[in-house]
């Protein structure tokens, strides 16, 4: 479903009809930031916590996530996050890979209420590529031996399905999409237009300073989203040169979450009143947080994060049509980011497929065809990144996480070897070595 288009109701709805319909103990949602849990949470308690039934407070919707400090919750609270035992969860993508994969008897305590649930995975395009095989093979479990119903919600739907079917696909129903005609949802919807301003050498910062302050001064509102730290900080330190200071706001991971919450809020204000707002920020701001933006400008990075993007931008529909610039910054260092620096090569082979055949992608570059496009070309690039890789070290030889928890090939091999057969095992998984193995 496009950006804006009420996925976190439309998603309670159908867990809701379909949790009663097949006799579902509960609703698990799964985010993938704690920046967002906190607005999610709070719209679906208030579906089903209202103050009209104050001897349901707390009682229905529970919250287990790494930014609630212990006395943010009750005894009752810190109890039931030991073992998810609610109707309602939310909890993050880090918690339920730690159910399932974690080492200890923490995360297992929990995995039973994976069973018997409907699972709602909110904005699953964000799991990390590393994870995808061992994702894909604990979602085919739960649904097919554990009577789990997993919704996957996202405007720009990952193609875990198309991955290596011998290492762990996502074996999706005959008829997945609950849309009956998914292209004219996103055509319905459209809200903005997606200017394709690549140019020879690149925008120099200066320059992206100069288009932000311009289009906040002729839409109202222009929000600038940057692949690195350092280039919020200069693009930032341009503007507020320039504007206003309580115009012009700044929002990077650098931040604690208290202050990032703050600002966040601050903006969100502003926004609503309607007075001139530039916001320069990181890719925290692209999934999930609702703001309404009249301009966006986002540096080259994935389709998938450019689409995100162009969900802050006229969200709410205020206007007619919303404008997204397109830029390549001059000077980027993106090396230590390479999930960016690969997302950014398989969309720029998508965006030079569009200015030759927009046809083909059906006029709009963020189409459901060519987002399939993008995730294609990514998917086939990373493919030997996604069963999460681990380096030699004391106790792990370099090796996948994958391989370690599930068929162990070079320790069975080497088994063999020395004793001439096969080990008289039927679990072989290496899952000490699988703990102390450090990423590659």
């Amino acid at each position: 479903m496009p950006t804006g288009g009420g996925k976190t109701l439309a998603s309670l709805r159908f867990a809701l009809h379909h949790a009663k319909e097949r006799g579902l103990d509960r609703i698990i949602y799964i985010i993938p930031f704690t920046s967002i849990i906190d607005q999610n949470a709070k719209v679906v308690r208030d579906v089903l916590e209202p103050a009209d039934a104050p001897q349901d407070r707390g009682r229905v919707v529970l919250e287990h996530h790494g930014s609630l400090t212990p006395e943010q919750q009750t005894w009752r609270e810190k109890v039931l996050c030991e073992n998810w035992d609610a109707p309602v969860i939310y909890t993050t993508m880090v918690q339920l890979l730690e159910a399932l994969f974690g080492a200890g008897t923490r995360g297992a305590r929990r995995m039973h209420q994976l069973s018997r649930a409907v699972l709602v995975f909110d904005e699953v395009q964000t799991l990390p590529v590393k994870c995808a095989h061992l994702f894909n093979n604990a979602i085919n479990f739960l649904a097919e031996q554990c009577r789990t119903t997993v919704l996957l919600c996202t405007a720009t739907q990952p193609l875990l399905h198309g991955v290596d079917p011998a290492k762990g696909a996502i074996r999706l129903a005959s008829k997945p999409e609950l849309m009956p005609d998914v292209g004219q949802l996103f055509k319905a919807l459209q809200r903005v237009a997606v200017n394709d301003r690549r140019k020879a050498g690149g925008w120099a910062d200066q320059e992206v300073a100069e288009l932000a302050a311009a289009e906040m001064q002729s839409s109202g509102s222009c929000l600038v989203i940057v692949n690195t730290k350092v280039s919020a900080r200069r693009i930032f330190e341009l503007c507020a040169s320039v504007l206003a200071p309580d115009a012009v706001f700044h929002l990077s991971t650098d931040m604690c979450p208290a202050h990032r919450k703050a600002r966040l809020a601050a903006l969100i204000a502003r926004l609503n009143e309607g007075l001139p707002t530039l916001c320069v920020s990181t890719q925290l701001i692209e999934a999930g947080v609702d703001v309404d933006f009249g301009c966006v400008i986002r540096f080259m990075a994935g389709l998938d994060s450019m689409a995100q993007a162009a969900g802050r931008c006229n969200r709410n529909g205020r206007r007619v049509t919303g404008s997204v610039h397109i830029v390549n910054p001059q000077v980027e260092n993106l090396d230590k980011l390479p999930d960016i620096l690969q997302g950014r090569n398989a969309a720029l082979r998508v965006l030079d497929e569009f200015r030759q055949k927009p046809e083909r992608f059906d006029d709009d570059l963020l189409s459901p065809t060519a987002m399939h496009a993008y995730y294609r070309y990514y998917f086939f690039d990373r493919a030997g990144a996604m069963s999460y890789a681990l380096t030699a070290g004391d106790a792990a030889q370099a090796d996948t996480l994958l391989n370690l928890l599930s068929l162990n090939t070079d320790s069975v091999n080497e088994y063999a070897r020395q004793q001439a057969s096969a080990p008289p095992l039927f679990f072989r998984q290496a899952f000490m070595t699988a703990t102390t193995g450090e990423p590659a």
